[in-house]
């Protein structure tokens, strides 16, 4: 612990922008993971039940399951389940409306992983060049002691390569983490687009066998 921060003393002021950008990226990686991975279902699991109950003619028990699941996928199917005593296109509407709804808030943030960890690495970039034009220039100029030039020179490509290590550091996280969150992102896109096909096409083969009063008891 006392050596980085001592690095980080070394590494002079080109750490702190590092700093601010490192608290970004770790804060939006923890809040999505959080999000993300506990908005996902068995999509499986949930559409052989949902199957089960719609061939069985309980769309009801199908939109209560729905409700206790709460999941973004959940949400989506339960909003055209409800409106199953209507035409299909009603149906299909409020599953599209309630995906409009869903999900922007399955993506949101997770894009500016990849702008932070460019903004780490140029940050840090920025500290070593400026650590380097520091070190350097005082060891041309004359009011630096000529014993004392190496010493100088030492401490300048020090902060010049903690900048860079520090900034890389971050970057790396920053783009590990936005590559893990936008698969996890994409898959749990990938998982309501087929499931709200599959749920739809059961619904308009299925028509027959819905109680329609039970579903608006459930709706309600």
């Amino acid at each position: 612990m006392h050596g980085a921060y001592e690095a980080f003393k070394e590494g002079g002021w080109g750490m702190w922008p590092i700093l601010f950008w490192s608290i970004l990226t770790i804060g939006i990686i923890v809040e999505r993971a959080l999000y993300l991975f506990g908005s996902s279902i068995n999509k499986d699991v949930f559409l052989a039940t949902m199957q089960k109950c719609i061939l069985a003619g309980d769309v009801a028990k199908a939109v209560k399951m729905c409700s206790a699941a709460n999941a973004p996928l959940a949400r989506i199917v339960q909003a055209g389940l409800v409106k199953v005593n209507r035409p299909d296109e009603e149906v299909q509407a409020a599953m599209d409306e309630a995906a409009l709804r869903e999900l922007p808030k399955i993506s949101a943030r997770t894009s500016y992983l990849a702008l932070l960890a460019n903004l780490a690495m140029l940050s840090g970039l920025l500290g070593t060049v400026t650590g380097l034009i520091k070190s350097f220039g005082s060891v041309a100029g004359e009011s630096v002691d000529p014993s004392q030039k190496a010493r100088v020179l030492a401490l300048g490509i020090s902060e010049a390569m903690n900048c860079t290590a520090f900034g890389l550091g971050v970057a790396i996280i920053g783009l590990i983490g936005f590559a893990v969150l936008n698969g996890k992102t994409q898959h749990i896109e990938d998982d309501i687009n087929e499931a709200s096909v599959q749920i739809l096409n059961l619904v308009v083969a299925n028509r027959q066998k819905v109680n329609v009063a039970a579903v608006g008891q459930a709706a309600a």
